[in-house]
């Protein structure tokens, strides 16, 4: 699983004109979901997102993790994460997993997020969203599972 987050001062998912979810300071955590990937990876991506330390300490240095911060975390499905750009002009999406295991590991992780914090907003799997951020810093960060 894949996960690109981006430190915000806030972010919003808007679906066919309706604000579906809302977030101030946190994380947007844009998700992609492979082939290979399972409930573990599930299970490691949560951990790295909730756990992952990009927030400034005292002393202006990143040692805070989101839930340090009392922030909220906005989950977006997006398969284009697992696009393969090596060759050509036009992404492959070969190594991206198929819709029904993408929104079952999607949900999964979900899942697996809320029981450790409620602060916890998600986008619509499959909708054609309207993703709006304020970024902080830039801090923006790659991560695998």
């Amino acid at each position: 699983m894949i996960a690109l987050l981006q430190r915000v001062i806030s972010a919003s998912v808007t679906v066919e004109d309706e604000r579906i979810a809302d977030i101030g300071q946190g994380l947007l955590a844009l998700i992609g979901v492979e082939k290979n990937d399972t409930v573990a990876k599930a299970e490691r991506l949560a951990e790295r997102i909730l756990g992952y330390r990009v927030f400034a300490d005292e002393r202006d240095k990143m040692n805070q993790n989101v839930c340090n911060v009392n922030g909220s975390v906005l989950l977006v499905p997006q398969f284009t994460l697992a696009a393969d750009t090596r060759k050509g002009m036009r992404p492959s999406f070969s190594s991206a997993a198929d819709p029904e295991t993408g929104r079952i590991l999607f949900d999964q992780l979900v899942d697996i997020m809320r029981k450790r914090t409620d602060r916890i907003q998600i986008g619509r799997f499959g909708a054609d969203m309207a993703v709006k951020l304020v970024n902080d810093g830039p801090v923006t960060i790659w991560l695998r599972a």
